[in-house]
């Protein structure tokens, strides 16, 4: 590979997801300093943005450097002592995450687990809780792993319930769908850049409640430095203390992802990452496929499909996907590794031309004969049809 002589592909996997032109261009303008006054202007304007995609007023509210694992252990370590409670919600890879991040903090944990690909078991979280009696509760909004979504009304009222503090991973969800941070009454919530804010990856969003952050400044022990929420909140928004050199260009790339959102408008961007992700399960399953996660429970942004038994090596598949056609989806994890596929349909990815190509791409990749890819492109281009406003779903784009 010559240097810079790289391919743009189609990133349809987990994350990342591809970007907008002007998102590329930011990204290119010159470095400034991290204590440049135009790069303190342009973290506080961030701020508010990102208080706008998490449905917050929370001072606290600012991008972790580091992808969304630094967003989700920096709010953590803050709000886990040693010998607190914890219970977390698992039912994929990275509710199991987060239960390993709340031991290594010195949580006494408790987990209620579901298996992979099935939705919470509220009944289970709920009697747990109770009988816990914990400081904090953890889940995952949508768990990448399964293409699962957590019902957060639900699990933001059993929390409540035994008066825990709320932490959310939002990092598939953060900019595809609502969190609603406030209305819920989470006490935590990290996401990251690269899913449907539509950034390249190396940030990580995170807001936290005035009350949790006052259990940051009543801690009895220090976190890790990096992890230090208080002490980065210095460098975003009080006197700009220095704590590390944060990556300006990432900073002006996250900036003109946050105002390509805004212009789209999060009900708009919300309802169009909702429309895709129904098209790309009906055509999927016009292809012959499995959705592995149950219908009232999938994420618009990202589906897990079933390896087909016919398919002997799912990986031979994917990288087929990447040579011939410039397209890449991603592999299960965990215990589902070699027994799924995850598609991502994400930020600037979540686009009905691509789902098109997806299931042209695949279907021939798979031998469906033409006319089968045909009726599959056209259910998927039929419920895009049916759920976009008057006259939106005959855009290509749309």
């Amino acid at each position: 590979m010559s240097p810079f002589a790289l391919p743009s592909r189609l990133l349809m996997g987990p994350g990342p997801s591809n970007i907008h032109p002007r998102v590329r261009e930011a990204l290119s303008a010159p470095v400034l300093g991290h204590l440049d006054p135009l790069v303190l202007a342009m973290l506080a304007e961030i701020q508010d943005r990102l208080r706008a995609q998490f449905g917050t007023a929370n001072p606290l509210t600012l991008a972790v450097s580091g992808t969304g694992s630094a967003g989700i252990e920096s709010c953590l370590q803050g709000l886990i002592e040693p010998g607190d409670r914890v219970v977390v919600e698992v039912r994929g890879f990275f509710g199991a995450r987060m239960a390993e991040m709340s031991v290594r903090a010195g949580g006494e944990v408790t987990r209620v687990e579901t298996p992979w690909g099935e939705p919470a078991d509220l009944d289970r979280l709920r009697a747990a809780c109770h009988t816990v009696q914990p400081r904090i509760v953890a889940a995952v909004h949508a768990e990448t792993s399964t293409g699962v979504g957590l019902p957060l009304g639900e699990v933001a009222a059993i929390a409540r319930e035994v008066d825990s503090e709320l932490v959310i991973d939002c990092v598939t969800s953060l900019g595809g769908m609502p969190v609603e941070v406030d209305r819920q009454g989470i006490a935590a919530a990290a996401s990251c850049t690269q899913k449907c804010l539509g950034a390249p990856p190396g940030l990580a969003p995170v807001t936290l409640s005035p009350r949790a952050e006052a259990r940051l400044a009543a801690r009895r022990r220090p976190v890790p430095f990096y992890f230090d929420l208080p002490l980065i909140a210095r460098y975003w928004s009080g006197d700009h203390a220095y704590h590390h050199t944060i990556a300006v260009n990432l900073i002006y790339a996250l900036r003109e992802a946050l105002v390509l959102a805004a212009e789209e408008g999060a009900p708009a961007r919300h309802a169009r990452h909702g429309r895709h992700g129904i098209a790309l399960a009906a055509g999927l399953e016009a292809l012959g496929l499995e959705i592995l996660a149950p219908v009232e429970h999938r994420l618009p942004m990202l589906t897990a499909v079933r390896v087909p038994p016919q398919v002997a090596d799912e990986a031979a598949v994917r990288r087929h996907l990447l040579t011939a056609f410039n397209l890449e989806i991603g592999g299960g994890l965990g215990e589902l590794k070699g027994k799924i596929w995850r598609v991502g349909l994400m930020g600037e990815t979540s686009r009905m031309s691509h789902v098109v190509m997806l299931l042209t791409a695949l279907g021939q990749v798979l031998g469906v004969a033409p006319e089968g890819i045909g009726a599959a492109i056209g259910a998927a281009g039929s419920h895009v049809e049916a759920a976009a406003p008057s006259g939106e779903g005959a855009r290509t784009g749309s």
